[in-house]
Order: C-alpha cells, then structure tokens, then sequence
C-alpha cells in the first residue's frame, strides 16, 4: 500500500490553476485526492514544496532500452531508473532489439520485466517481420498484446506500396504508425549532416533530402489513406515545412523532436567527439530556428528524447561509433534551460509537449494535477542550476551531448502511482 502524501505549498502547472498561487497536493491510494488546503492526516508523509513546481509526470514517446539483446548498453531496469530521474513515468520503447520486437515471446518478455520498475512501460512493434521490409507483421496480435504502436524504427519501410498497407492496418487495429524518416539510399555512408562541418571534417554527410523526401512520402501515403502517420524526430527546416503545410490541408499526421535539434548545430562535431552524432544528425542554425519556431507555433505535438545508449568502448572512434545519444536525465532541463527561461514557450506547453500530448497520441489517459487524476506527478526545482556530469547518470551509458553544460531546473522528486520512484536532496 502507497503512504499518503501531502506535499505543501507548492506551485502547480495546470490549465485549471493559477500560476500566481502555490498549492496543497494531497495524496492517497495512488491518486490526488485534494489540491488547495489539504486535510490533517498525520500518518501522510510531508513535502515541503516552497519554491518547487508541481507538473504532471512525463512520458517520452521514443525511446530504446536495448532489452532484449543489447543490455550491455541499457537494460529495462536502468532505463527506467534513468527516467524516474528525469520525472518520466512512461515511455514507448522502440522495436529495434535482438530479436525485434515481432512476436509473442518477446513482447512478453518485455512485459515482465517493465512489471518489476516503477513506471509504465509501453512498446512499439514492428511493422514489417524482422523489420526486414519484406511483408508485414501480425497487427492483430499486438492489438491483442496490449502494443500501442508500430515503427521499424532506425530506417523507413522501403516499399511504398508496403507502407501504404502498414499505414491501413495500423490505422484499422489503432495502432500509432511511426516512421523514421531517412533515406538510407541517399545517406549512404554518411555519418553527420552534409554540409560545410562534414567537408571541413572530411568525413560523408547525410543528406538532409534523405529525411525531407521520406516525410513528404509518408504524409503522401498516409493522406491518399486517409489516415493518420506519426513523423518521428523531426530535424530539418524542410521537413517541418511540410508537416506544417500538411497540417493546414487536414491531414492526419503529428510529429515530434528532441531537445539537441532545437539547441545544437553540426558545430559541435568540429572536435571529432562521437557522442554529438545520432540519427537524424544534428543540423545548421537555419534548421535550429525551424524547428524552434516549430515547438512555439503548435506545428510539433511531442517534445522526445530518442533515448539511445551506447557503450563507451562503442562510441570511441569518431567515424566508427553507433550514431546515438542518452537523454531521459536531461530532456526536461534542457526544454526549461533554452525555451522557458528563454521567454520562448511557456511551462503549460512543456507540459502539453512532454505529458499530454504524447499521452493522448497513444490513446492513453491523460495526467493532471487535479482531483481524482492518478498521482504521476514530478515536482521540479525550475530555478536550480546543475552541471551535467556523465559518470552520475542513471542511464547504464552515458553517451549524453550535453555532457558539461550547466542546466537551469531539474526534477528533484517524482512520483508514480503515488509512490516516490524518484528523490533528491538539494
């Protein structure tokens, strides 16, 4: 049984609260029984929340946890403490293990093992069996396993026509398609984006129409379905111009990005460092501006981490390593850092990017800091600097980007189902 909890004086990010105002949050049998002035109960155990914020708990939409096949990098167990420490309490892992998630054995096994952390573990599988791109998988067997979404995420089906048809079936059992938008033919060999970094460096470059040409197709095909299609990772200037075009026609499609493709450019691989390479690649500043602007017009749904950890041994070599990048620990700070403090967007948007919205693409319920929600709350110091530091990640690798840079806010306790996962001290 959960302790109750009453966390005192806090601030609260909610479209039903006053953000000139702190709140009681009382807690009980996992749900948020009051806020305002919480009743007495001395056996509740109590938070003092003077000058913290209240949100809703996060849920990334992408991520990789590597299990099974590749624990080496992460496992189910440190990916989820890696996003209790970064106020997430949900996340949709990718299907791009060993094996690829395709079959009954291996979701089930997934399954178990998300039992044992203290979040919600949700897992896409893949379109195509094997993610070979040769014919589609058993769509009604994830319906029935309790799979809420599709992807042969890492690379786009290949076969438009196959497409199409993933598209209509995801569509007919309510499953969220999601395509990786690259064109593996036009990067080729390419490890970064191709442009002046990438000549100066002497290394190939990933063409950015190997991503704008997929996510007009798979808009294409979705529309001419009419059906929706989810965009993953958004990156470039184009794409996001389309997406936002489509959109104003009525298609059916949503989209998301990460915190690094709004802050970094391809600059920051002028040192030669494999831990600023990840798929899409980090780009110029004209799409940096784009896909900023992007976040504060409402053309992106979904703020991601694309959580992708790999070994330190593996990302040694700079032209060798696996393009990837951790991120569950830093996703929220970094949104606070150079959005909100920034006078960009506000914390009510934080909270649609990172808590509702991909809640709701998913077709599960909402949380809010409100009487009778589930008590999936993070509570956040917005104004606590902190330098990131690798070696104190909960991630089992610590490939993060944002290695050495000074953050401002960070989440200090979070609770899921009413229960601390989650907590520091300042």
């Amino acid at each position: 049984m959960n302790q109750n909890i009453i966390i005192r004086n806090i601030s609260v990010v909610d479209k039903h609260a006053s953000s000139d105002k702190t709140y009681d949050i009382y807690i009980r049998d996992g749900k948020i029984q009051k806020v305002g002035i919480a009743p007495e109960d001395d056996s509740a155990l109590v938070i003092d929340g003077t000058g913290l914020t209240a949100f809703p708990s996060f849920f990334d939409m992408h991520v990789h946890f590597r299990d099974p096949g590749f624990t080496h990098k992460e496992d189910i167990l440190t990916g989820a403490a890696a996003a209790a420490a970064g106020g997430v309490t949900g996340v949709l892992c990718m299907p791009n293990t060993n094996p690829p998630v395709d079959n009954e054995e291996t979701i089930n096994y997934i399954k178990d093992k998300a039992a044992q952390t203290g979040i919600d573990i949700y897992q896409t599988a893949c379109i195509t069996k094997g993610m070979a791109g040769g014919e589609l998988a058993d769509f009604e067997m994830y319906k029935r396993l309790g799979i809420v979404a599709v992807s042969d995420d890492g690379k786009p089906v290949k076969n438009a026509e196959l497409m199409r048809r993933g598209l209509i079936n995801a569509d007919k059992y309510g499953l969220l398609l999601t395509s990786h938008c690259e064109d593996m033919d036009i990067i080729g060999k390419g490890i970064m984006n191709k442009g002046a970094v990438s000549e100066k460096l002497g290394v190939p470059g990933m063409d950015r129409a190997s991503e704008d040409s997929i996510t007009v197709r798979e808009m294409a095909l979705a529309g001419a379905a009419g059906v929706p299609v989810h965009i993953a990772h958004v990156s470039t200037e184009g794409s996001i111009g389309f997406i936002r075009d489509a959109k104003k026609r009525g298609l059916k499609v949503t989209c998301e990005t990460a915190p690094h493709y709004f802050i970094f450019t391809d600059e920051k691989l002028l040192a030669r460092d494999a831990d600023f390479r990840m798929n899409p690649p980090l780009r110029e500043k004209r799409d940096v501006e784009a896909i900023t602007e992007a976040v504060i017009d409402g053309t992106i749904d979904c703020i991601v981490t694309d959580h992708a950890p790999h070994a330190a041994n593996e990302k040694a070599d700079f032209e060798k390593a696996p393009n990837g990048v951790v991120g569950l620990e830093t996703s929220f700070a970094a949104t606070v850092t150079y959005l909100y403090h920034t006078g960009k967007i506000t914390l009510e948007r934080i909270s649609e990017l990172m808590s509702e919205n991909p809640r709701k693409l998913l077709g599960l319920e909402p949380v809010y800091i409100r009487e009778g929600s589930t008590a999936d709350i993070c509570i956040a110091d917005l104004n606590r600097e902190w330098t990131v530091d690798p070696e104190k990640l909960h991630s089992k690798s610590h490939n993060t980007l944002f290695k050495g840079v000074t953050l401002k806010g960070k989440p200090v306790i979070t609770i899921s189902k009413g229960k601390i996962i989650y907590s520091e001290t300042k």
